[in-house]
């Protein structure tokens, strides 16, 4: 299986960041491979113009093309490593992660890096001068058509995500934090991580100096390195959007209001201000009302860790909760 040895120092220094290139970059997969609901949503509404931009640009589409492996049986899929660059620093915009790119990269990198994703001939359009630049093309139209104008809802759901992922931390330890973050992903013991099922050679990360964890709205993980020093483990958002339908909530929402039923039914685990009003959809001044009218009745507790305020049902609040179905979890486009 693929695994990485990493120290204690380097867990211990790890962190969550968000990184709009690779919410770019998930956002590209979905609009190759969309998969459920709302990745089908995605795509129907980006499709036309994806297409349509990959027709004006034929080095465009040639570079999609050859950037993925499919993965074949027991045979790992592999992603271009030009699509998986480890942010620098926290807080990068996207323009900074560009940026990055394009410092990285240039033209003999990239055509090298797509011969070792699919070894074969390149097509005569990828051979051309110019490719650099037709990738940050590439990347920006994502990022401009399909991401930049829902990117504050989805900072807020990822950061609502990172807050939850850093309570289970402190809970339950790096061995009970790992298998959340997908389906493949294991704490082994020993220094060791494992990160996909395929039988792959054990990295040695001991020469790391960074490694980071980042959520991105897409179906699945993957990891991104600049070896030796930098290492990222992107996974998927979950619980990015909890969505009820009206019948299920009727009887609860007549009681105590349409807005308390969503935020009690939210708590199944504890959560923070900012992910109650990133899930809820709600005002930051409406979600604080409804939590203060809420404990004062007894239907939740709160208690602060580290900068945030975690809230969560009393038994009263649960014997309420389950007299309607749980809502069922859709992540957003």
């Amino acid at each position: 299986m693929g695994s990485w040895r990493v120290s204690a120092d380097l867990l211990a220094s790890s962190r969550f960041v968000l990184s709009p290139m690779a919410e770019t970059v998930a956002a590209l997969t979905l609009l190759e491979v969309p998969r459920g609901p709302w990745q089908q949503a995605f795509h129907a509404a980006n499709r036309d113009a994806f297409a349509e931009m990959l027709a004006r640009h034929p080095v465009r589409r040639d570079l999609v093309r050859r950037a993925w492996r499919p993965r074949r049986g027991d045979l790992p899929g592999w992603m271009a490593d030009f699509l998986g660059i480890v942010p620098e620093a926290p807080g990068m915009s996207f323009n900074d992660e560009l940026d990055q790119l394009a410092a990285e990269w240039d033209d003999d990198r990239i055509r090298s890096e797509l011969r070792t994703v699919r070894p074969g001939p390149l097509a005569e359009t990828l051979l051309r001068p110019g490719l650099h630049a037709e990738l940050l093309g590439l990347l920006r139209w994502i990022w401009t058509a399909t991401v930049e104008a829902d990117w504050p809802r989805r900072r807020r759901v990822l950061q609502a995500d990172i807050v939850s992922r850093t309570t289970t931390l402190a809970a339950h330890g790096w061995a009970g934090l790992i298998p959340t973050l997908g389906a493949k992903t294991r704490w082994l013991g020993d220094g060791l991580l494992q990160i996909n099922h395929f039988d792959l050679p054990e990295r040695d990360l001991s020469a790391a100096r960074t490694l980071l964890f980042v959520p991105v709205h897409g179906n699945g993980s993957w990891v991104m390195w600049d070896e030796p020093t930098r290492y990222a483990l992107v996974y998927p958002v979950t619980g990015a959007l909890a969505t009820m339908a009206v019948a299920d909530v009727q009887g609860l929402a007549r009681l105590i209001g349409a807005n308390r039923a969503r935020l009690l039914l939210t708590l199944d685990d504890p959560r923070s201000t900012t992910q109650l009003v990133a899930l809820s959809g709600l005002p930051l001044g409406s979600v604080g009302n409804h939590l203060k009218v809420m404990l004062d009745a007894g239907l939740m507790l709160r208690r602060r860790a580290g900068r945030e305020v975690l809230y969560w049902r009393t038994a009263l609040g649960d014997s309420l909760a389950a007299t309607t179905r749980q809502p069922t979890e859709h992540p957003p486009t």
